[in-house]
């Protein structure tokens, strides 16, 4: 049996942030631009701790990296809007469209038929009875894009495989929704984090929290997955942004203390995708934007994502039943589904008539995105009569266990608003959407399974 050593970080007013994905990253980054300001808890206190020998192995690497300004649950869109608006800034600020691809989109919906433009559908059922994210955008006709026959062909991106008698539909225009690369974001973000002081360890997993003589959060204890060595880092405040993990990492943190929530109700739903490589794409010139195509096939609804520097990002094939690895970068695809996206990508991408097979693949991917029953993310503090076993924490911006997951698809999208509200929310700062609907209320411990 190997040996293990333990060491202690001392730090006042900490801030442990718990999962590097990019609702992680954008945290310590939002979190980091507050505290690079004189304050109590500069950035050199902000630890950014992820199981994972490597990052952004899973939707934060891996997912299409579409963004939508409107095409969310009631619940969520004020969040969804900050994000979008955010997105544009940041773009702007720090050259986004070359450093991570970011450009403005026009998405269509496609159907190999003319189709029966019905009234489209918020929120995520889309995701769950398998069908097309399109049924997410605004369904009033009076709001949606009105465009002239010619327009739409223009609109129309070449490398669309076309078919006599199919129809398209524009159902977001360039104000309404973009794209980007989420891995060369998520680099971005965690590279100026970096720059201010945050630190952080991979391979890494929190497994204790810390507590003084009156029971009050003082650190957790953290363990080197690769040597075992154990270290100590004190902080007041814990924010779990894990994503799919997020109820392990509950689980192991306050599962056998806390009576109300023994595991938290994240689950996850996996997604393969493919990023390939078409003759009849060679990337947008500047000033120019890509295209989101939303269609069905014989075996799922595909998404379609043409990128500012030539390839084209192809996914849509979700499921609940991949189980879930222990890290992120442990993810090994599934032959069997991988064949159904290629296959799918032929018809839909592929040259001429009988769809012929001229694309080069780039990347395989496989990612998890995490879900919870009701549709809605979990963005909070959590009330500390929920962390049990006499665990409490500082008040108001002194301290807390915070929890940011559960954004299902719109992850990337909601990315930096989220990052922006749990900077505030846990600096007890005025914050800049309404995420009443996503605390930890009844919801959470109504659906939590208790073991």
């Amino acid at each position: 049996m190997s040996s293990t050593t333990t060491t202690t970080t001392s730090t006042s007013a900490g801030t442990v942030i718990l999962g590097a994905g990019i609702i992680g990253v954008s945290t310590a980054y939002y979190l980091s631009l507050s505290s690079s300001q004189p304050s109590p808890s500069p950035s050199s206190n902000i630890h950014l701790i992820d199981p994972s020998p490597s990052l952004f192995w899973s939707a934060s690497g891996f997912a299409g990296g579409f963004l939508a300004r409107n095409w969310f649950a009631a619940e969520v869109s004020s969040l969804g809007a900050l994000s979008f608006a955010e997105h544009a800034r940041l773009a702007s600020a720090h050259d986004g469209r070359h450093k991570w691809s970011y450009a403005p989109s026009t998405s269509l919906g496609y159907s190999a038929v003319a189709a029966n433009k019905g009234v489209k559908k918020r929120g995520d059922d889309w995701l769950r009875s398998g069908t097309s994210r399109a049924e997410a955008a605004l369904g009033d006709k009076e709001k949606a894009p009105v465009v002239s026959v010619e327009d739409l062909k223009k609109k129309t991106p070449a490398w669309l495989r076309r078919r006599q008698g199919d129809d398209v539909e524009v159902i977001g225009g360039e104000g309404d929704t973009a794209q980007l690369e989420p891995e060369r974001l998520c680099r971005f973000l965690l590279g100026e984090a970096e720059e201010r002081g945050v630190k952080v360890s991979k391979a890494t997993e929190a497994v204790e929290v810390l507590r003084d003589g009156e029971g009050v959060i003082r650190g957790v204890r953290l363990k080197d997955a690769m040597t075992g060595e154990e270290r100590e880092v004190e902080c007041s405040r814990i924010i779990i942004t894990a994503g799919c993990w997020s109820g392990q990492v509950w689980e192991k943190l306050f599962g056998a203390t806390s009576e109300t929530v023994k595991r938290l109700p994240v689950t996850s739903l996996a997604g393969h995708s493919l990023v390939v490589k078409s003759p009849r794409w060679a990337g947008a010139v500047d000033g120019e934007g890509c295209h989101a195509v939303y269609t069905s096939h014989a075996a799922f609804s595909p998404e379609i994502f043409s990128r500012v520097g030539g390839h084209i990002y192809f996914a849509g094939l979700n499921s609940a039943a991949v189980p879930l690895p222990s890290v992120a970068e442990g993810a090994k695809v599934q032959t069997g589904s991988m064949e159904l996206v290629k296959q799918a990508a032929r018809e839909l991408l592929g040259s001429g008539d009988d769809g012929e097979d001229d694309l080069e693949v780039v990347r395989e991917g496989l990612c998890f995105r995490p879900v919870t029953p009701w549709g809605l993310p979990i963005v909070a503090r959590v009330p500390d009569e929920h962390l049990g076993g006499g665990i409490r924490t500082k008040p108001g911006a002194e301290g807390g266990v915070f929890l940011a997951t559960g954004h299902g698809p719109w992850g990337i999208s909601m990315s930096l608003g989220t990052g922006i509200v749990m900077s505030e929310l846990v600096q007890g700062r005025p914050l800049s959407a309404d995420i009443s609907a996503l605390a930890f209320d009844d919801n959470v411990v109504g659906k939590a399974v208790q073991v």
